[in-house]
Order: C-alpha cells, then structure tokens, then sequence
C-alpha cells in the first residue's frame, strides 16, 4: 500500500508541476502594451533563467526604453521663414501698439486693445464707443493720447464727406492738445490727406486741392524732425498734388491760346513755370508762352509801316525793330529753356524746330543738365490698364504722371496776372515810341464834393489885350486878385448842359474885364471875418419860396348806377322809435323749408 501511495504522490507532483510552467512563463513574458509609447529612442530588453531549492526554472526579463533623443537640426530649407509682408505688418502692428502684452490685466489697457481689435475689423463705431469711454472713464491713463489718435483713425478711416470732416477736427484737437509729442506730424499729415482724398479733377472746383497742398506745406515746415518715412509721404503727396493744380493753369493756359487772349495765356503759362517747377508738361507751358510772344510779335509785322505818304495806322520804322526785337527776344528764350533744361522731355524737338525757324543757334545742354532731365523724366510712372480705368470710371484727379524726386516749393511766388502783362506789354509800346517817356504816371487826385470846381491854374498869364480871361485862385501866400481894374462876372451853366454844372448849379468860373470896377464882395474871404460855416456851405433848400396853402377836395358826386341811368336811391331811414323797417316779404316767392327747394334730378340726392 505504502508503494502505490508513494506512486501517486510522485504523480501528481509531476502534473502539478508540468502545469505550473507555462503560468510561469506566462507570468515571466511582460504584458502587451496596446498604446505603446513612441519612442524615437533605441530599445534594451534583458531575459535571465533562475532555477530555486526544489529544482524549478523562473524567467525573469526587462525591457529598457530610451525617449532622449539629440535634436536634429532643421535644414534652412526647412525652416519657416516670414515673408516681407508679414515682417512689416507685425511692425506696423507694433507701432500702432507698442504696448502690446504690456499691462494686459488693467482696464484701461483692455478697453484699449478691445478697441483696436474693433478698429482694425472695420467696427468704427464700437470702436469709438470703447474710446470714448477710455477718456472719460480714465482721465489720467497712459493711454489716454494714443485713444485719442484712435478716434480721429476711425473716423478717417469710416471715409465719407461727413466723417472725413469729424476727423479733420479730431485730429487738429490732437495737435492741440499734444503739439510735441511724434504723433503730432503723423496727425498733420492725414489732415492733408483728408483734402486729398476729396480732390476733383483739374477742371472742376480746386478748393479741395489748395487745402491739401496747404496742409502739407504745414506739415513739411513744422515738422522737419518727423520720422524720415512721413517726410518721403507728404513730399510725393505735395507733388502729386501740385502736379493737378499745374495741370489746371496750363488747361487754362490752352483755353486762352485757342481764343486768341495772349495776355492771359502768358500769365497762366507763366504762373506754372513759376510755382510748379516739377510739373510733367513743363516743356508745353515753356513753348505756350513762347508761342504767345511769337502771335505779338506776328501782330507787329502784320502792320505796315509809316512813309512820307502814310501816317495813319501804321508803326514806325524804329518803334517796330523794337517791338519785334522785345518778343521775338522773349519767344526765343522760351524755347531755349525747353532745349538745355528739359532735353528729355516729349516736346524738345518742337521748341528746335522753333529756334530753327527763327534763324538762331540750337543751343546744346551740357551733361549735368542732361543727367538731371533724365532723372527727373524717368521717375515719373507711367500709364497701364488698371490705372487709365481707374481714371476713367472712379474720375480722380490724374497724378500717375507726378515726380517722384525733387524738392517741391513750399512757398508759392507772386503769381502773374493779365493786367500786370498787359500792363507790360503798353509799357513796351510807350518805350518803342517814345524812349524818354517817363514810366511812372501822378496818380489823379480825388474830385472834391463842392458843387462848385476850381478853376485849373494857366501855363502862362493871360494877354492884357484879350477880351475875355480866366484868372487863377491865388496861392498861399500869394496877394489877393486886384479887383479895382478888373470886373467880376459869374457864368451861368446852359439848360441842357450835362455834367457837374448842370441843373443850376453855378460853374464859379469869373469872366474879368480889364479896367472895370468890381463891386465890394461881403464874403468873409473877402472882408476878414471869421466864416462860421468854415468854408462849407449851407444846407437850405434852393427854393425857399412857401407853398400854396393846401385846397380841399371837392366832394365826389352821387352814384350812378350804370345800367339804368338813373341815380342810386338813397339810404334807408329810421322810424322815430330807432328801428329801420324791413320790407314786406312775398310769401308766395318763399319755401316753408329753411332750405333752398330742390328741382328737376336734384330731387332725387338725398344730400
């Protein structure tokens, strides 16, 4: 019994161990991960087989991952690179907001930054709202004078007559309020570009364009020390902004031409020239005023010219050589402008051609003057599709054709004026006729308001034979008239005179006799006394005669009735006791109705 049990036993310890391994192993193998990490690292793993007392195997193994890893570097091709765009719009950004991230947990600074954010998503109103509350909210805040650019920003960019008009005050508000601050020139800035978005075209209303140009010069002289990127700004507006007003007056300049107005052509033509020297078509106003000269000159030649048998509308022969000389002088000088200092402009071969007919020399500009016309012409862009539709369908102002360098004038000299080239023009033709012709003219002195002139003094006294004379007033300090040989004899006007003297008023002209008395004068001039009146006259009616006395109006006769012929009765009278009685009525005439009775269809509207 004891061998059989011993069998048994061995048996089952040997199932019991056989079936104990593989959970063993099982246990020994590590579990399956189903995420595993990722690993860019390399892997370790290490498996060791321990046998114990009672003769058992045991698996042990581990696994060792390694995530340090050495970054590689990036390739340069690789990398992410901002472009050009982007770089300038973060610094744009910046400088709209140089505190950004800065101060973000104050209020001040997120109404401010909300605001923003509103003003560049293109809610200007909202944005003004947070603003506006900014300033009245935080009095003393940092950001209470760039909240205060940002509202005249939202306006300005809003557009429309009306809001660009609300900008324009906010922004000289800012200036006013902070004249030193940087800011102050970017505000002087975008009031001239205010006016410059609501310019026309040359031939229509200019205001506009002088206020632009106004406020740029402003800019310009008051701000000298602005960032160099508002200084290039306002110049390039300042020149396209001359270049439409050049293109006004040489318009101008043309219209006149063409109606034959010389005086007024020169002085538009002479105007350009003068104010807008960087303007595109210079070389047109050179040759227009040159031209104008040359039609003078074309009416001199037109004339014949004075001999022994002619004497009337004519010219002499050395006031014409002068006249001719003066014009075609000017005309010449014109056109040599156009050849040295505009040799690459469009129109220099017609101011050669010019010259050519006149039989002068063709001057030759030298290589400075050259260079600087070809700078000056190869700045200027020209024209493409996008930018002629552009012109033609929204009608603005053409400045493609505008200098891109140069200086622009900031002060505009005295402009030239018809009257003041016609003036000149006489003044040539008073020289040619008469060389030693002074050229200044007394100016004419003022009538006085007394009814009676003063006689003009006479280049030499009269002859003692002649029977009738004037005599002067005597003169400060001068004797009085001798009136024991002389007599004294006052004009009357005629009738039908016109002028000063007439309507009865007295001339004051004296008509002296030689060896006749006059009679005693007892005016206060005459006899020494004081005049009370101190030489004015008195005011009094000429007619002093009363009127008549006034006549009563003859009564106006009864009414007659027109028809009849006969006179209208009379009124009716009262009876004693004060009542007028009223005349008997005829029944049988009257409805019993209060209202008219109806007749014929009328009876049958019940209204």
């Amino acid at each position: 019994m004891s061998m059989k049990i011993r069998l048994f036993l061995a048996a089952t310890a040997l199932a019991t161990l056989a079936a104990s391994s593989p959970m063993r192993a099982q246990e020994a193998t590590p579990p399956t991960d189903p995420n595993p990490p990722q690993t860019t690292g390399p892997v370790t793993g290490k498996t060791t087989i321990t046998t114990d007392d009672q003769g058992r195997k045991q698996v042990s193994s581990s696994v060792t991952f390694s995530t340090k890893d050495k970054k590689k570097k990036a390739d340069k091709t690789d990398r992410i690179q901002q472009s050009k765009d982007t770089r300038a719009d973060e610094k744009k950004r910046a400088k709209l907001n140089p505190l950004i991230g800065k101060d973000s947990q104050l209020p001040d600074k997120q109404l401010y930054d909300k605001a923003l954010k509103q003003l560049n998503t293109g809610h200007y109103d909202v944005a003004r709202l947070d603003l506006q509350t900014l300033l009245n909210t935080y009095p003393d805040s940092q950001y209470q004078m760039r909240a205060k650019l940002a509202v005249a920003d939202a306006w300005y960019k809003e557009g429309g007559s009306a809001a660009l008009t609300q900008a324009e005050q906010e922004y000289k508000d800012f200036i006013t309020f902070f004249p030193n601050v940087p800011e102050a020139a970017e505000a002087q800035l975008r009031v001239g570009d205010i006016y410059f978005k609501q310019m026309d075209v040359p031939d229509r209303d200019y205001s506009k364009g002088v206020h632009a140009e106004e406020e740029y010069r402003t800019m310009l002289k008051q701000y000298p020390d602005a960032p160099p990127a508002l200084i290039t700004e306002a110049k390039q507006k300042l020149r396209e902004v001359q270049e439409v007003m050049a293109t006004r007056e040489s318009e101008l300049g043309a219209f006149y031409a063409s109606h034959a107005n010389w005086a007024a052509s020169i002085a538009r033509y002479q105007t350009v020239i003068d104010t807008y020297p960087l303007y595109s078509h210079m070389d047109d106003a050179l040759i227009g005023v040159g031209d104008a000269y040359e039609a003078e000159a074309r009416t001199i030649r037109s004339q014949p010219v004075c001999t022994a048998t002619l004497h009337t509308g004519c010219l002499p022969e050395g006031a014409r050589a002068k006249l001719l000389e003066e014009y075609d002088g000017k005309a010449a000088e014109d056109y040599r402008k156009v050849v040295l200092d505009h040799a690459a402009a469009p129109h220099v071969e017609d101011a050669k051609e010019r010259l050519a007919a006149m039989n002068l020399p063709i001057p030759v500009p030298t290589p400075e003057q050259i260079a600087a016309s070809d700078a000056l012409e190869g700045s200027r862009a020209q024209y493409t599709m996008s930018k002629r539709l552009a012109l033609f369908f929204l009608h603005r102002p053409d400045t493609v054709t505008a200098a891109q360098i140069g200086e622009p004038p900031l002060d505009d000299p005295t402009p030239t004026t018809a009257p003041a080239v016609i003036k000149s023009l006489q003044q040539n033709y008073i020289a040619a006729f008469n060389p030693n012709a002074v050229a200044s003219h007394p100016a004419p002195t003022a009538p006085t308001s007394t009814d009676t002139a003063e006689p003009a003094a006479p280049v030499a006294p009269p002859a003692s034979n002649a029977p009738l004379s004037l005599s002067d007033v005597p003169a400060a300090g001068q004797g009085a008239v001798d009136t024991s040989s002389h007599s004294v004899t006052e004009v009357e006007p005629a009738s039908t005179g016109a002028g000063v003297g007439s309507g009865g008023a007295k001339l004051g002209v004296e008509v002296l006799t030689p060896g006749a008395s006059a009679p005693p004068s007892d005016l206060p001039a005459a006899t020494g006394a004081q005049d009370p009146n101190y030489g004015l006259k008195t005011v009094a009616p000429k007619d002093a005669t009363a009127l008549p006395p006034v006549e009563k109006p003859a009564e106006a006769p009864d009414q007659v009735n027109s028809v009849a012929g006969t006179a209208q009765p009379a009124a009716q009278t009262k009876d004693a006791d004060g009542k007028t009685p009223k005349d008997a009525l005829d029944k049988t005439d009257e409805s019993s109705s209060k209202k008219k009775p109806k007749k014929g269809l009328d009876k049958l509207n019940p209204f």
